[in-house]
């Protein structure tokens, strides 16, 4: 039987320090950082993202960070392909792979090795159910997917038209629906072995203010200034980027639909309801080791828990 490689997860809510935490991992266990951040990706983002700088980085090399045009959508497919590359380069080169980043469901894809459904590309298939969709509307194909796959069809509303089609085009190419594949896939085991470190705060108090000191760095440390660059670069604005917390708001600002002040107290507001958001992902995993700071994180003392939790579970 294949032994199913360890590799350490650093996850949590934003702001709770999981870059500096997955350094610091990264220096301890001989290893390498994956970010798992579905828009830290991009580059020319790093401002409003949170992407680690250089100095920050402390010379551990840092995977899926800008690697792709701002303008370009990626799917969730897509990214556990390239992140799976370098976690299986990393672990070549006999190194640890530490996966550090609030994107649950990405985490969870590459974890689990999800075997994607075909459809992922710009066929013709897609072409001729997008000019279904434009001439006959999404009731229609959502009564077509009813038919083949109701299961999938409950799950789905009229507005899902992604969705939809994808579902569709999944069945029409492959002779399996979507639910059918989703099922399989869920039976496979899981491709690595994920060690969990979660960071949060003990009081939720101290969360919310980080996250607003956060959105204050942000925003000193040139968020506009990076809205207008992108601007100026052409990116268009349906373009996926653009609906980053943060990107959005300030886009706002650039255009004067918003004011400066607004637009940071929105961004904290949805700042915060995505960290409660994430925590409910974070909370169905029982595997999860908690680190859990007071009001200032205590790096040190979180380093040496995760290292012992780490150390008992096989990690050297």
């Amino acid at each position: 039987m294949a032994v199913t490689e360890k590799v350490i997860c650093v996850v949590g809510p934003t702001a709770t320090g999981k870059t500096k935490m997955g350094v610091a991992l990264a220096q301890r266990f001989d290893g390498e950082v994956v970010s798992v951040d579905s828009m830290q990706i991009y580059r020319g983002m790093a401002v409003g993202t949170a992407a680690p700088t250089a100095e920050e980085m402390e010379g551990v090399p840092h995977h899926m960070i800008g690697v792709a045009d701002p303008w370009e959508s990626w799917s969730v497919a897509r990214f556990t392909q390239a992140a799976d590359a370098c976690v299986q380069d990393i672990l070549r080169r006999g190194k640890r792979p530490v996966l550090v980043g609030g994107t649950g469901l990405y985490l969870d894809a590459l974890l689990r090795g999800i075997d994607f459904a075909a459809g992922s590309q710009d066929t013709p298939l897609r072409r001729h159910l997008q000019e279904r969709l434009r001439r006959e509307g999404s009731e229609t194909l959502l009564e077509e997917l009813r038919r083949v796959d109701p299961d999938s069809a409950a799950r789905l509303h009229l507005r899902d038209e992604k969705r939809i089609l994808r579902a569709l085009e999944v069945y029409q190419e492959t002779g399996e629906t979507i639910t059918q594949h989703d099922r399989r896939t869920r039976e496979q085991p899981p491709r690595y072995e994920g060690l969990f470190i979660g960071l949060n705060f003990k009081d939720r108090q101290n969360l919310r203010d980080r996250i607003d000191r956060r959105v204050d760095d942000m925003v000193a440390q040139g968020l506009l200034d990076e809205v207008r660059s992108l601007l100026r670069s052409g990116l268009p604005r349906t373009a996926t980027a653009w609906q980053a917390i943060g990107y959005k708001q300030f886009l706002a600002v650039a255009d004067g639909r918003m004011t400066e002040a607004d637009a940071v107290e929105e961004v904290k507001l949805r700042s915060r309801q995505y960290a409660k958001r994430q925590l409910t992902w974070l909370r169905r995993n029982e595997a999860i080791h908690w680190v859990l700071w007071d009001k200032v994180p205590d790096f040190p003392s979180g380093l040496q828990n995760a290292t012992t939790f780490l150390t008992s579970s096989g990690v050297c």
